[in-house]
């Protein structure tokens, strides 16, 4: 018998993989530091918590319209003019399971198959992956440390063939907290617009920025760029709703009755309740999202500067989301307490033998010189897992 050849051509997550070695290996009873987590350390708020059981109490947990309520489509294009200043109707709408699905649901709609879709290196590692489910093809793009990881005019122009059918931007980006200003959208924009592309801006990060970054999502520049765009966010990362699983599209109506139609034969509809509760995120008090805020970037500003105090290692400041990318080139192909280090696998795996220290190797990126360390864990446990990485370079 056989089986989908599409389907074991796909990557397994190794973000997944060592997130799951340090958990089996904590229930062991060994003391684990993980800084794997792609999800925030806090719990939902509870305005959010207590609107998910009225709902239940309410009845509301019968299906709902495959592409969403109506409630949460309108919460959610208050939300784009408020923060974005961009005007959207319910109708360009998609609510999904979580911004996974609806990336998934974008580059269904809009692929067919050797389609070239344009990815940013380093890239979250289901990207590539969601590319190939579509029969399309990721095209990789080198983003250079030096340039803040962000893509460079020439080498997006250099990767644009007759078959690139769109380009994924991630602004805050995972996994190296960069986030594009005004003139990098507006080179990427005139791109695509003269090229005749699409932009999948992935922007679940957005409220996660530090300093006096600005969040700009490029569908607003312009109304040529914004009928180009597919906006993907959701409730996962601002309000620590990672296992609620809602995500939301903002696009054009013909990309948006596209999705709905292919998410009622996939989904039949995101979890009613998850939806009821996130009206009551985005409408309700907006205070515990700053909390975490200002809590993070006190954990980025410590983990930055920690590393770069370790010799043999370093990292830029990330303007956005809860990630350090840390480059280790300087010490691969070296020896460290009897192991070889040659790759960024070598790297974790040996750190996590030898200091019970996870970290997500680069290679799951695209960019073997570096890991990722989150900062989604405790202050305690950023201390302490960051003298264990000083120990195990000595």
């Amino acid at each position: 018998m056989e089986l989908s050849k599409k389907a074991q051509k796909i990557s397994s997550s190794v973000t997944l993989a060592i997130t799951a070695k340090a958990k089996k290996m904590k229930e062991e009873g060994i003391d684990v530091i993980s800084f794997g987590a792609g999800e925030p350390d806090f719990n939902t708020p509870f305005n959010i918590q207590n609107a998910a059981i009225e709902a239940i109490k309410e009845g509301k947990t019968k299906y709902t319209p495959s592409s969403g309520i109506l409630e949460l489509k309108e919460a959610i294009c208050d939300k784009l003019k408020k923060d974005n200043n961009l005007n959207y109707k319910p109708s360009q709408i998609v609510i999904s399971n979580g911004a996974k699905h609806s990336l998934y649901n974008a580059l269904f709609a809009i692929c067919n198959a050797g389609d070239e879709v344009i990815v940013p290196v380093p890239y979250w590692v289901s990207y590539p992956e969601l590319v190939k489910l579509v029969d399309a093809v990721p095209v990789f793009v080198e983003t250079k440390e030096k340039n803040s990881f962000k893509y460079a005019k020439e080498d997006l122009e250099k990767a644009i063939t007759n078959k690139t059918k769109a380009i994924i931007l991630n602004s805050p980006n995972n996994p190296t907290g960069t986030v594009y200003n005004k003139e990098d959208l507006e080179m990427i924009s005139k791109i695509a617009i003269e090229k005749d592309l699409i932009i999948i801006s992935d922007e679940i990060y957005e409220k996660l920025i530090y300093d006096d970054v600005k969040h700009i999502s490029i569908a607003s520049l312009n109304d040529e760029i914004k009928k180009r765009t597919i906006i993907i966010n959701g409730m996962s990362k601002a309000y620590s709703m990672t296992g609620w699983r809602i995500g939301y599209t903002a696009s054009e109506e013909n990309i948006a009755a596209i999705m709905s139609n292919v998410q009622s034969h996939e989904t039949s509809n995101p979890n009613s309740i998850a939806q009821y509760a996130s009206v009551e995120a985005l409408k309700g008090p907006q205070d515990e999202i700053e909390k975490m805020r200002i809590e993070f970037q006190k954990r980025r500003n410590y983990m930055v500067d920690k590393i770069n105090s370790i010799e043999g290692i370093s990292c830029r400041k990330p303007e956005g989301a809860f990630y350090v990318m840390i480059n280790i080139s300087n010490i691969k192909n070296k020896i460290i307490k009897g192991h070889k280090i040659e790759s960024s696998v070598d790297f974790c795996e040996a750190l996590l033998k030898e200091e019970k220290v996870a970290a997500i190797p680069g290679s799951g990126f695209g960019s073997d010189d570096y890991i990722r360390l989150s900062y989604a864990t405790s202050m305690e446990n950023i201390v302490e897992g960051l003298d264990r990485i000083q120990n195990f370079l000595k």
